[in-house]
């Protein structure tokens, strides 16, 4: 008779302070590094996208590489198709093997991808090449957003996630700067100057590399993953070069701490149960938020150029100029307006700019309809409400970044962002290129903008409803990690975010004597 073995003990649980001691931090010079060195990541997708379609009539030259309309259509969806299977793959790796390693093997995987499509000689080789360099930008979104939300205070996480999700359009602006110079005939040969457009991004990421490589792992992940030691070191860095600036920084007691038992990475079964169970209206506010602004801006960015010309008559070669104040405005909204998701809070600015997106897209669809608009003034339109809008679509990724438990953020972002380009850039540039057609139906185009219009409108009031008060609160304060044990008396209120299954109390068959290391 075989007798039934007691199963392995597990981790040792911790004790810990750490991510109230990450929380309370001042603004320092390390912040601006993480903002710098993983807030590129946008700028290069901004760059990638704007570039993509300036040069899109190039290629068709039969002195570059001919591709054929569907050809270059083709390679666009490609691109999109690699982000979403980037966003995926390199989502669940992040939680599994960290922020760090996946932040630097997907801006490698990007930089790759777009040197090997500068040297394209045949459609199937550019496909290819696409593929790739749509995957390491996808891969970004996962790492970066997870890896910026556990390094920045409380305090100053809404308007820095925003900020960062709003510089996509400085990208944008460097993109369309580019369509002067290297798609010149009379600066460049015509086969040369794409090839040198589409190293533009790569070059960024080769300057910024240097400096993320001394970005360190969040302590928040390594505290999951048993790897307290490296975590405390890490935050007792941050609080040394504080203090050798002169800058105090308060103390934390103990009864900030929480105790918690590193665990593994998540299986299927259970990502499903949290996110489809457990935290099933944040998930539907997360598909609702990614999914409105995603159809919203591919619909207009991406049928921006068609507008101009099949309504307006604006020569391809004059697109650019109505591009820079179109990227300005995008830029200036989250920067300005980020400040308010943390004082205002969450709930009251992510719905009031959906909603008053909706509004203001509503009354320019009507007044384009009605034939009211000349191309300055409807460029000067769309500045106000991409003003708006862009400040919404960037607080929809700060959203889904911060509402679900740190053991499942990178793969929580990876899927609502993947949700978000299958909607909005697979169907929205279709449905609205299509309504444009030959620029002789303004009121096709005008059900095309209330559409979009009412989603915005939806995304809104859903946030109103639904939507999570997580200004100011650690994240721990908004989505208990998976791995605690228990919280400390005294601690944070509300820091089971309205999930108190989540946190694990110690079962009672544990021997009295176990007792949790501290950090």
């Amino acid at each position: 008779m075989t007798q039934a073995r007691n199963p392995e003990p597990g981790p040792a649980p911790i004790r810990t302070t750490v991510p109230a001691r990450l929380d309370r931090l001042p603004w320092s010079p390390f912040h601006w590094r993480v903002v710098v060195a993983l807030g590129i990541t946008w700028v290069l997708d901004g760059v990638e996208i704007t570039i993509a379609g300036t040069i899109a009539e190039r290629l068709r030259d039969q002195d570059t590489l001919g591709l054929t309309s569907s050809q270059v259509g083709l390679g666009a969806s490609l691109y999109l198709s690699g982000e979403v299977l980037g966003a995926l793959l390199f989502g669940r790796l992040t939680d599994k093997l960290g922020r760090r390693k996946l932040f630097l093997l997907t801006l490698g995987l990007y930089l790759l991808g777009n040197a090997l499509t500068a040297v394209s000689m045949n459609f199937p080789y550019f496909a290819v090449t696409r593929v790739i360099a749509g995957a390491g930008i996808g891969g970004e979104y996962a790492a970066i957003n997870s890896a910026i939300d556990e390094l920045i205070p409380a305090n100053y996480r809404g308007r820095t996630d925003l900020a960062v999700n709003g510089t996509y359009w400085l990208g944008a602006m460097i993109g369309a700067s580019a369509n002067f110079l290297f798609l010149d005939p009379d600066i460049l040969d015509v086969d040369l100057g794409w090839r040198l457009a589409l190293l533009i991004g790569p070059l960024v990421g080769v300057l910024i590399w240097p400096l993320r490589r001394h970005i360190p792992e969040s302590p928040r992940w390594l505290l999951t993953h048993g790897s307290a030691d490296q975590a405390e070191q890490i935050v007792a860095t941050l609080e040394r070069d504080l203090a050798a600036k002169g800058i105090d920084v308060q103390p934390v007691g103990d009864e900030q701490s929480i105790e918690l038992s590193p665990r593994g990475l998540v299986s299927y079964r259970e990502l499903a149960r949290v996110t489809l169970r457990d935290y099933r209206r944040r998930s539907l506010v997360g598909v609702t938020l990614m999914s409105t602004q995603a159809f919203l801006y591919n619909a207009i960015f991406f049928t921006y150029a068609l507008i101009l010309a099949e309504f307006y008559g604006i020569a391809d070669n004059k697109v650019a100029y109505f591009i820079f104040p179109f990227a300005l405005g995008n830029l200036l909204g989250p920067i300005l307006l980020g400040q308010y998701f943390d004082t205002l809070g969450r709930r009251i600015m992510v719905g009031s700019t959906y909603s008053l997106s909706g509004v203001l897209l509503l009354i320019t669809g009507w007044l384009f309809k009605e034939g009211a608009l000349t191309a300055t003034t409807q460029t000067v339109l769309w500045c106000v409400i991409f003003f708006v809008a862009s400040a919404a679509a960037s607080s929809a990724y700060l959203t889904v970044s911060e509402i679900f438990p740190v053991e499942i953020r990178a793969q929580a972002i990876a899927f609502f962002f993947a949700l978000s380009v299958l909607a909005g850039g697979v169907i929205a540039p279709w449905l609205f290129a299509t309504l444009i057609g030959n620029g002789t139906d303004r009121g096709a185009v005008f059900a095309g903008y209330a559409v979009a219009a009412l989603l915005m409108v939806i995304g809104g009031l859903v946030e109103f409803i639904w939507g999570i008060d997580a200004e100011r609160r650690s994240l721990e304060a908004v989505a208990t990690p998976l791995s605690v044990r228990a919280v400390v008396a005294g601690a944070e209120s509300g820091l089971t975010g309205g999930l108190t299954s989540h946190v694990r109390r110690r079962p009672p068959t544990e021997r009295r004597s176990e007792h949790p290391r501290r950090t």
